[in-house]
């Protein structure tokens, strides 16, 4: 396939300077496209063009398909890369950029309609043999099927949106007389969310880990594994604290759960980076959750045991080339991520301003990716997210260490942000006695 020469970079934000990057690191041109709110982005002055797409909103701006399109043709770029959230899964977005000769680096159109409906997708992780969570065939006719089911594979059960994410769609229901108003409720919410009120239903499996499977696949066949994360540190299915390795699985455990992950991508024929999230229950057996076909924001802990850009892999596979063999590359050490975010760091409430004082870590294996500078107007229409500090280090409890530094180092004023909540976790003793799920925070 025919080499890239610009690529238009569909997002914001502290990924949309990351993407720059890789980008110009690999010699090619780099496109931005912007929101008025983000006219004073830092990034925009990096890249080789920025274009204006709307007005503040993400309906108008970042989600606008057509101004999206055209200026990627006004440009004159050769590819789009959609970083995460937004277009990043929009099916119809890639099918446009197709049909405008314009490459989507990411899974082909099939992949993804593949794993978009969670239903689907686990149906299809079953004949690949892959563990998966009891639950029903298809999706959901009505309360009444939901009812039915929810007695065969026992309570408590947990109700989900066929589409969407981030905690949204979702009810754990514990026992028959609740079903009724949580799956209306969760229905009605997936449509005002997604569009989609399909709802599924499966075994909920109490105090699991959220354990995740990087891998990158290319146009050959190839498919590698880039180890696993635990994300299970969350709010409101939220991630806040993600590391890799999982250091709560054995070896054996551990090798398992990577087959299960390549040979599901083999299965499907599935190409560029995707990661396949399972959740781990107490006696260690995991279970298919859903596949994200696109980056994951914290793909960075995986970038930072392997020493692969994952962008650049994304970028190169989308030019037909190979990927190294799995032992061409080590895992080694330990990384952890800290999603920093303009909130209340105890009632996670946003607090967007603008940033009065501002001092960064730095230091051997500190990495931050970040898109704010002091004087930066913090703006009220998008996620919250503002940087992301990971830090590497030969072992867990060095990495804990690092990050209790590199915490300590990091001040932002002038707006919340929840680097506190961050700084307590690193001296919380669950935490680092790793003896947490995906519910500690909430209770």
């Amino acid at each position: 396939m025919s080499k890239i020469k610009k690529i238009l970079i569909a997002n914001r934000g502290e990924i949309a300077l990351r993407a720059l990057r890789t980008i110009k690191e690999i010699g090619k041109e780099a496109i931005c496209v912007y929101a008025k709110a983000d006219k004073e982005a830092s990034y925009l002055k990096f890249a080789d063009a920025s274009i204006c797409v709307g007005k503040d909103v993400s309906t108008t701006s970042y989600l606008n398909i057509p101004a999206i399109i055209s200026a990627a043709e006004l440009a004159d770029a050769d590819a789009i890369f959609p970083g995460y959230g937004f277009l990043s899964e929009n099916q119809d977005f890639v099918e446009i950029c197709e049909a405008h000769n314009i490459r989507f680096i990411g899974p082909s159109l099939d992949n993804m309609k593949l794993m978009a409906d969670k239903s689907t997708a686990k149906e299809v992780m079953k004949k690949a043999g892959v563990p998966v969570v009891p639950g029903n065939d298809g999706a959901l006719k009505d309360a009444d099927e939901a009812k039915k089911i929810a007695k065969e594979i026992g309570f408590p059960v947990i109700l989900k949106a066929a589409s969407g994410g981030g905690g949204r769609g979702m009810r754990v229901v514990e026992s028959e007389d609740e079903i009724e108003n949580a799956y209306i409720a969760a229905s009605t919410e997936a449509q005002s969310a997604f569009g989609d009120g399909t709802m599924y239903i499966e075994k909920y499996i109490k105090n699991p880990r959220h354990i995740e499977v990087q891998i990158l696949a290319d146009k050959h066949g190839n498919v590698i594994h880039i180890g696993e994360r635990d994300c299970s540190l969350q709010r409101r299915h939220q991630k806040l604290i993600e590391e890799s390795p999982a250091i709560l699985l054995d070896d054996e455990v551990r090798a398992r759960l990577h087959e299960s992950a390549v040979k599901a991508a083999k299965y499907i024929g599935y190409q560029s980076a995707g990661t396949f999230e399972f959740l781990v229950d107490a006696d260690k057996n995991f279970y298919f959750m859903e596949m994200n076909t696109r980056l994951q924001v914290e793909h960075t802990v995986s970038e930072m045991v392997s020493g692969l850009d994952l962008i650049e892999w994304m970028i190169r596979i989308e030019e037909g080339e190979k990927l190294p063999s799995q032992d061409e590359f080590e895992l080694k050490g330990h990384a952890i991520e800290c999603r920093i975010t303009a909130e209340d760091p105890v009632k996670f409430y946003p607090t967007p301003g603008k940033i009065t004082h501002l001092i960064t870590p730095g230091g051997r294996n500190v990495r931050l990716d970040t898109h704010i500078y002091c004087g930066y107007e913090m703006p009220k229409y998008y996620d919250s997210l503002i940087a992301k500090l990971i830090v590497w280090d030969k072992d867990r409890e060095r990495a804990i260490a690092k990050m209790k530094e590199a915490l300590r180092e990091f001040k932002i004023e002038g707006i919340k942000s929840t680097i506190d909540f961050h700084s307590k976790m690193m001296d919380n003793v669950d935490f680092i006695t790793n003896n947490f799920d995906t519910k500690y925070l909430e209770r």
